[in-house]
């Protein structure tokens, strides 16, 4: 059903006037249960890989940080572009969004073509000398990998006409279509993994498609659906204009400086991890299913906060994006630290589908024992991340995700694992620490930090 221009004011309304955390949980509701749907493919595709070989388990998320890296500047301008695209939705001026919009769609097209040839090229090397993957599960990583290259191009175009759908503060059809998308995946992984007619057996090969193909799906939906959008219209444009890249480097920048220093140290936490083998390898794969479980309620309304903050400053109410800010730490603070209760007593049945190896099992476990109550504080963190991309100022919540990651998950592991010989326990230890220090001073910026105020040219809204 095509939406109307009123239904798009609707939206604006409920946004600028209605209930914070009523609102809040509408717009977060429809990506709460996408990310339910995506938390319940990795947990299918995790499976059907640990039925398919004891080791592949660990090939996905032996790939994730580079995969995360070679997207990083999609991430940084859809940081920008959602900020930019929101304010102007708030503001009512939805001719602005539009050129705002076609900007964004032209340059990720070019962009992402250019970060499908470097990865293609550079694979191997990758994975060979930066990463150091275990030698038992080498050639499943890098084959995973050569297909999830294509994975990169759809993926940017997702990102593009999510970002704009969501600015505009409709979080229900895309999320609608992604989970949709979620569903084909886990429909097609045992068909493809494990060779149920009419397809052959691929392994971690079929895992890797089942995933270009849903994606590929739900992206071209997406299309379709915006194509027909009411508001704000993309287009392919030659009028990349110097206000728009200034615009998106002020905001953009340190959203990619973040999301690259991210990738990179999660893939110098992986090299770590591998350092020790790939028993180590797959129970931290597994363990980080079950963390998936425990956060998923954050992923969906940490998006919800960034499009409320945007469109209130954007709309000059700046008090209430400040009480958007607050209401919402508390809120997902309160789910995550109740997800992680009901996670620990049953921490051992969530573990056991997955591998019938003792020594992967203890490993595992003593992960999930060491991790899991920091979650909460991971959300805190997470919320400022929302509140500095709503607002447009991201230079602190990506300082304090630098210093979280470099400096404790990687330096402090390295010195905990290796010079102190704690093995992959100072591994878990320094990453439970990154969180408990992350969310403290993520609370501290939200309340004191000076973000309150839109970022958009005044003049043109």
């Amino acid at each position: 059903m095509k939406p109307s221009r009123e239904v798009v004011e609707k939206y604006r309304d409920r946004i600028l006037n209605g209930s914070v955390v009523t609102t809040m949980l509408r717009l977060g509701a429809p990506l709460m249960a996408v990310q339910a749907l995506y938390v319940s493919y990795n947990i299918a595709d995790a499976y059907w890989l640990s039925v398919y070989s004891q080791y592949d388990i660990a090939v996905p998320r032996q790939v994730w940080p580079i995969q995360m890296l070679f997207l990083v500047f999609a991430q940084g301008i859809a940081a920008a572009n959602l900020a930019l695209i929101s304010q102007y939705v708030g503001a009512g001026n939805y001719e602005r969004a539009s050129e705002i919009a076609s900007k964004f769609l032209t340059v990720n097209i070019i962009t992402s073509i250019a970060a499908f040839a470097v990865y293609t090229v550079l694979v191997s090397a990758i994975y060979s000398y930066l990463v150091n993957v275990p030698q038992l599960i080498y050639e499943g990583v890098v084959l995973y990998a050569k297909i999830m290259a294509v994975d990169l191009v759809i993926t940017c175009f997702n990102i593009v006409f999510t970002t704009v759908l969501q600015a505009m503060g409709d979080t229900v059809r895309p999320s609608i279509i992604g989970g949709v998308a979620s569903i084909v995946n886990i429909i097609l992984d045992p068909f493809m993994i494990l060779g149920i007619p009419p397809f052959p057996k691929m392994g971690i090969a079929g895992a890797a498609l089942a995933t270009v193909l849903s994606k590929l799906a739900g992206t071209l939906v997406l299309m379709y659906l915006l194509k027909n959008y009411p508001g704000v219209r993309l287009r392919l444009t030659k009028k990349i204009d110097l206000e728009w890249l200034i615009s998106n480097f002020k905001i953009g920048l340190p959203v990619m400086l973040f999301m690259a220093s991210n990738s990179l140290a999660f893939t110098m936490q992986t090299r770590l991890i591998n350092v020790f083998g790939e028993v180590t390898a797959a129970a931290y794969s597994i363990g980080f299913i079950v963390m998936d479980v425990a956060d998923a309620a954050l992923w969906g309304l940490s998006s919800a906060v960034s499009i409320m903050i945007g469109q209130n400053l954007g709309a000059g109410k700046v008090s209430r994006a400040r009480e958007v800010a607050s209401k919402s730490m508390y809120t997902i603070l309160a789910a995550t630290s109740a997800s992680s209760i009901i996670i620990y007593p049953i921490r051992g049945l969530l573990i056991d589908p997955f591998t019938d190896d003792p020594s992967i099992y203890a490993e595992a476990s003593i992960f999930i024992d060491t991790f899991l109550f920091s979650l909460p504080f991971f959300a805190l963190f997470f919320i400022a991340l929302s509140v500095g991309r709503g607002s447009g100022h991201t230079s602190a919540p990506t300082a304090i995700g630098v210093v979280r990651l470099w400096i404790l998950r990687v330096g402090l592991g390295y010195y905990l694992a290796l010079l102190l010989g704690l093995g992959s326990y100072g591994v878990w230890l320094a990453m439970a620490v990154s969180n408990y220090v992350g969310g403290a001073f993520s609370i501290i910026w939200v309340k004191y930090g000076r973000w309150a105020k839109s970022v958009i040219n005044v003049s043109q809204s």
